[in-house]
This record gives C-alpha cells, structure tokens and sequence, in this order.
C-alpha cells in the first residue's frame, strides 16, 4: 500500500483499527510495519511516497501480495516449476531477526514469490517457528479469513487456483441472482478463502480498485467491532449491514482509499445465488 499524502495519517488509521504492532523499519522513505494477527497471519503495510505517474499508466494495486503458508516451501517450489510456472527463487525473510518476544528467527520463514494469471503478486511462506504475538487483548480481529483481487480471466484463474493448486469452491454471487460478481474459493486445507472481483473495467480508476482489492478481517460480532473502532477514534465512513453471502459485514477504507472489510465468520440469513459448500471459517 502506498501513502499519497502525508497529511492522510496511514499509521493512525491502522492503530485506530486495534492490530498489534510486532514491528517496524525504515529504508529512507518507506516505511514498513508489521501486524501479527495470530500465530500464522501477518499483515504487511508498506507507507511510501507515491511514484510519478504518466496518464496513460494503470492505476496503482495498493494490495501488493497475499502470501500462503506452506509446510515445504521447496517441495511448492519445485511443483510449481514442474507445471511450468515462472517463480521466483526462494530467499529467507530479512526483515525480521527476532519475532514478537525476541526469539532468535534469522533466516525463518523462507518464501518466494510469483505472479498469478492476471499478474497479482502472490507467495508461499513457510513458518518454522510459528509467530508469537503479544497483544493487549482488545484486538478487533485475530483472523485474516479472505483476501479479494480483481479477475479478468476467469478460466485462467481457475486452472491456476483450482486445478493447480486445489482450491475449492466455496461460494459464488454477484449482483443480481444469475451474474457472478464474486467467487470464493478456499484454500485446500482450511477454511479461508480467495474471492475473484469480476466484471470490473479494465481501466477502472484508483478508487474503484482500492474497492475490489481488499482484504477481510474476521470477526465474531459486526456490532462489537464497530463500538470498538468508535471508542479508539475511527471515524467510520458506512454502517454495518447483511451482504449478498447472508453475513454481517463493516467496510473500512484506509488513508489510500484500500478496503478492509470487516466480516462475521458465519451467515445470519440465506445467501443469495447459491449455497455455501465449505465449512465456515472460526474465530
């Protein structure tokens, strides 16, 4: 994600949003700061100056990657090559030294990144030693359950995720009843999921990607998380209300107009246009 006013205030919007903060460093202008969601899950942000830009160049993705953890980053490494897939080579994580209560994790995890049909920027990570973060206990969210990214080709993407790598459907819908304007696929061996943004123009603008290219943060109550991000300062722009898959959700923007949906982790109501065929994801 990047920052394109300094008067915007990312960081108060994601302290505002009640993370924990395991870590933080500087190369000049950028910044990154590093958030345990739990044992597992990190979420990266990134604050730089935006770079020039000539009118003719697509819009920035503020949604750099999403990383998946594997239990042998060089045995995915290896199959993906072997389906003839270009991947990057697999380097440790040099960011971080000692993870949250300053245990030694040099060269832990290790991952590498690749490019997915439609070009988002996607990696497998693989965690030695699990992630251990020390938080006040009022966190809104301990649980990334889904991250969404605009598809233009949908076959393509399906080969990839589904065939390739074993995701499975979990629920589809758009819109209106017979136009999919999201599909959810979980990922093989558990309950979060991927959700492909359809049917968006190609040369959509910065605000529209900011919408479809966003992450889910979940929670077990949509009305308690909103009381909290009211009493740590937030200023929320929408209310919370029942989307098209029958759950209750809260949509967040931050300072560069990037979407963090806030999520209950099961359906209080029928979804509409089909059924869910996975198992919900848990607190």
């Amino acid at each position: 994600m990047a920052d394109s006013a300094a008067d915007k205030e990312p960081y108060k919007f994601y302290s505002e949003l009640n993370l924990r903060a395991v870590g933080s460093f500087c190369t000049g202008a950028p910044c990154t700061i590093m958030y345990a969601l739990n044992e597992h899950q990190e979420l990266i942000l990134t604050v730089a100056p935006r770079p020039p830009q000539k009118p003719e160049d697509p819009p920035l993705n503020n949604l750099a990657s999403v990383m998946f953890q594997t239990s042998n980053v060089t045995a995915m490494h290896d199959y993906l090559q072997s389906k003839g897939l270009t991947v990057g080579a697999i380097a440790p994580d040099t960011t971080r030294t000692t993870d949250s209560v300053g245990a030694d994790i040099t060269g832990n995890p290790s991952f590498f990144m690749m490019k997915d049909p439609d070009g988002h920027g996607i990696g497998f990570i693989q965690f030695d030693t699990p992630l251990k973060p020390q938080g006040q206990g009022a966190e809104t969210s301990t649980r990334l359950i889904h991250a969404g990214f605009v598809v233009h080709d949908r076959a393509a993407s399906d080969h990839f995720y589904k065939d390739i790598l074993g995701f499975r459907p979990y629920w589809h819908g758009g819109m209106k009843e017979d136009k999919d304007d999201w599909v959810s696929l979980q990922v093989p061996d558990g309950t979060d999921w991927i959700e492909y943004m359809l049917n968006v123009p190609p040369d959509a603008d910065h605000h529209t990607l900011g919408v479809m290219n966003h992450i889910a943060l979940g929670v077990p109550d949509i009305h308690v998380a909103q009381n909290q991000l009211l009493a740590s300062g937030m200023k929320l722009a929408e209310e919370p209300h029942i989307g098209r898959g029958g759950k209750w959700q809260l949509n967040l923007y931050d300072p560069d107009d990037t979407r963090i949906e806030l999520m209950e982790f099961t359906p209080v109501q029928k979804p509409c246009c089909s059924e869910y065929t996975g198992p919900h994801p848990k607190p």
